[in-house]
């Protein structure tokens, strides 16, 4: 038979304790991963849902809008907030500028 164990009791006891390091070391990092991704598998299932339309905000008293985007636009800044249907149209209507990447004015059917 192949034994390739130390032959003295000493020795072979450090291995086994060791060796009962190694598993607890192990087991505590599967244990993390699992938790980890239990944890990614929750937020993924409960993220809010994406606004229909987002105005970008710009900067200063009063943070005036200065651009609709529809909602699931990369381009949009930061400083932005969701906003309704009827809001969105309302500041196209009144000026402000729409993303050239998304193109809301022509999904609400508002063109110059």
């Amino acid at each position: 038979m192949f034994d390739d164990l130390p032959p003295d009791l000493a020795r072979l006891l450090t291995l086994r304790v060791w060796h009962a390091m190694w598993l607890q070391r192990i087991d505590t990092k599967i244990a993390d991963l699992q938790k980890r991704k239990a944890q990614q598998e929750h937020g993924r299932k409960n993220r809010p849902q994406e606004p229909d339309w987002i105005v970008e905000l710009g900067i200063g008293n009063g943070r005036p809008p200065i651009e609709v985007h529809a909602g699931g636009c990369y381009a949009a800044g930061k400083r932005r907030r969701p906003v309704p249907r009827d809001e969105a149209r309302r500041l196209l209507t009144s000026g402000v500028r729409a993303c050239t990447h998304c193109k809301p004015d022509a999904q609400l059917r508002i063109l110059d």
